[in-house]
């Protein structure tokens, strides 16, 4: 967890941004009308309230200011130096001094003013006392323009600085600038930093977190140092400095082999002497940079002397390469083992160890005596266990089959398939055919029920059931099906006949046409050629049809009934279920007309064009007390 959190400190208006925000405040805040029977201590309430209410603006406001900007006696001396390095030290203090000189001279103004403002003796006088106090605070504030501009300055960078614990596990990249200090971080963190072929393109610290161990690491990118004194370095390397001081970490010191930096070896070496004394109690490893271009080996002799005597004073030196990955693994891993021990070392030899193994004890059993104990295993476990043990191999398991084979096991199922044809076990079978689901239709006995059913045919055509004899047809037979084949021939030329006539021309209403006696006549004659008995045909269903166009049904002469109930005529059926079938077509029916009325009801809602009338009793005009005067406007 992050120690210091500076994104959340509050934004810092300008001097006029501050006024404009303290006067409106008070003015929508607080009374704005005197009446003219006031008296005077109210008046003097009235402006005092404004006073105060101004001055308590003013002192949250900077108060806050001063508490949201961090203390530098307070902070870690990591940030305090960083802080300095930035912004300047002095100037940040002045600052922050002079905001809380405003704040007391704002407290005294008011303090000052509500005091006079008690023995105020008019409005007039009262009303001048308050524009005067409000003036003098802003003024104070105006004379602060300049330190509130530094300090919202110096937020917004704050917001914009990494977070970085000085206290958890870190890996600390130095070294000149252009060696591959922003390409291995990319590599060994989620960290996206800015790589280019030109010195300083990293200006500031950049932050980034891995995981090893099942634990959270962040590694620290900063900017490249030049080898020169102390005093003649800039914004930039101070950075780095400060890091390398403050921060317990592991530091990789990363050094350009190829010297395609633009710096030799030996300025690398000679800038390696001068801040080693940073590099004191802390774990150090030298990262050989660029193998991809040159190796150590490929390097003179006097070069290569360079690197043994790192190696005799006891650092390690690891060749990478972040173009190929080549040991950037490597010094990862051997980094974080390095300084996981070396703070395992550190709290050891502190006074903590101590107070916590005081008040540890572990307890360790004695032995009674030299006497060797067996374990005890039960004689029917042992029996039972004789029992299972059989001289027949045992049946490979697949867990087996995993074992033996390792990497190259794969889990087959379908040899287990027990099927008529072995050979059919690998057969592809589709789930869903022409929209169904395959495994809906497999009936488990189908072949048992197939044979079953070949045998029974089988049966029937051995017992001649499928064989036909044309010989016992009769003669009655034969005519029969000879006029059935006439029938549907002039069916079927009746169809044509329809289809030709032209059914665009104008309709007579069913009801107006006349009796229709000749149609009767010819569908008489047509049938009577064709061999059917056309005679005592009135009481037909054609007949019957006909007549009912033509005159209405004459009704029989029923009994006077015997109920109320029987009297209504049972015969006519309501107009909402007349031509339905069932109570489910009759329900489906209402729902649809239902849903055909829907458009029209909401077509049919009020519009703004209708006239409506809003309040047909205002309570402004019938409610109340009434007043003298006329009420005609009611």
């Amino acid at each position: 967890m992050a120690l210091y959190n500076f994104k959340k400190i509050t934004v810092v208006p300008s001097a006029k941004d501050f006024i404009d925000l303290t006067l409106s405040k008070t003015q929508r805040k607080t009374p704005t009308v005197i009446h003219k029977h006031y008296q005077i201590h109210r008046i003097r309430h009235f402006y005092m309230r404004k006073v105060k209410y101004t001055q308590q603006n003013y002192h949250d406001r900077l108060t806050q200011i001063l508490t949201d900007f961090p203390k530098l006696d307070d902070i870690h001396p990591f940030y305090a130096d960083l802080m300095n390095v930035l912004y300047d030290k002095d100037h940040y203090k002045l600052a922050l001094g002079q905001i809380n000189i405003a704040k007391n001279l704002i407290d005294n103004v008011a303090k000052d003013y509500v005091r006079l403002m008690k023995y105020g003796d008019s409005l007039y006088r009262c009303k001048q006392l308050k524009r005067a106090a409000l003036g003098r605070m802003c003024t104070i504030i105006k004379r602060q323009k300049q330190s509130l501009e530094y300090l919202e300055q110096v937020r917004q960078h704050l917001s914009r600085l990494p977070t970085i614990d000085p206290n958890t596990r870190t890996l600390l990249l130095c070294g000149y600038p252009n060696v591959g200090k922003s390409s291995f971080i990319n590599k060994v963190t989620r960290a996206d930093v800015e790589v280019q072929p030109y010195a300083f393109t990293t200006k500031s610290l950049f932050v980034g977190h891995m995981d090893y161990k099942y634990l959270r690491w962040q590694v620290v990118d900063t900017p490249g140092i030049l080898d020169h004194p102390l005093e003649d370095r800039n914004t930039i390397e101070m950075q780095a400095i400060t890091a390398l001081a403050h921060l317990r970490a592991a530091v990789l010191y990363v050094m350009d082999v190829s010297e395609q930096c633009g710096h030799s070896l030996e300025e690398q070496v000679e800038l390696f002497r001068n801040i080693k004394p940073l590099f004191a109690n802390k774990p150090l490893i030298i990262v050989a940079n660029k193998c991809d271009v040159k190796r150590i080996a490929e390097l003179p002799e006097e070069s290569q002397k360079i690197f043994e005597t790192f190696e005799a004073e006891g650092f390690s030196v690891i060749e990478t390469s972040t173009l190929t990955e080549e040991g950037v693994i490597q010094v990862k891993t051997e980094a974080c083992d390095r300084l996981l021990a070396h703070r395992v070392d550190t709290k050891m030899k502190g006074n903590k160890v101590n107070e916590v193994l005081n008040r540890l004890h572990l307890a360790m059993p004695t032995k009674r005596d030299n006497k060797e104990r067996l374990p005890f295993i039960p004689e029917g476990a042992a029996g039972r266990k004789k029992r299972m043990e059989v001289d027949t191999p045992r049946r490979k398991l697949e867990r087996d089959l995993e074992l033996e084979m390792g990497d190259d096991y794969v889990l087959d199922l379908q040899k287990y398939w027990d099927l008529m044809n072995s050979s059919e076990k690998y057969d592809k079978i589709p789930e869903i055919w022409e929209g169904h689901n395959i495994l809906d239709y497999i009936d488990p006995d189908i072949m048992r029920k197939l044979e079953e059913l070949e045998k029974e045919e089988e049966l029937r055509e051995a017992a001649g059931e499928y064989d036909s004899e044309p010989e016992s047809e009769d003669e009655e037979m034969m005519e029969i099906r000879q006029l059935a084949q006439q029938i549907r021939e002039k069916k079927k030329l009746k169809i044509l006949q329809s289809k030709e006539k032209d059914t665009r021309g104008p309709r007579m209403p069913r009801t107006a046409k006349k009796a229709s006696i000749e149609r009767r006549k010819v569908l008489e004659k047509e049938m009577t050629d064709l061999g059917l008995d056309m005679t005592n045909k009135d009481d037909a269903h054609y007949v019957r049809r006909s007549r009912s166009v033509t005159r209405k049904r004459k009704r029989d002469e029923s009994e006077t009934p015997k109920s109320v109930a029987r009297s209504r005529s049972s015969s006519r059926t309501p107009r909402d279920v007349s031509g339905l079938r069932d109570e489910k077509m009759v329900k489906k029916v209402k729902i649809m007309a239902k849903k055909a009325q829907k458009k029209m009801n909401r077509m049919g809602r009020k519009g703004e064009s209708d006239r409506h009338i809003f309040d047909l009793k205002p309570k402004h005009l019938l409610a109340g007390k009434r007043k003298s005067g006329k009420t005609q406007r009611r």
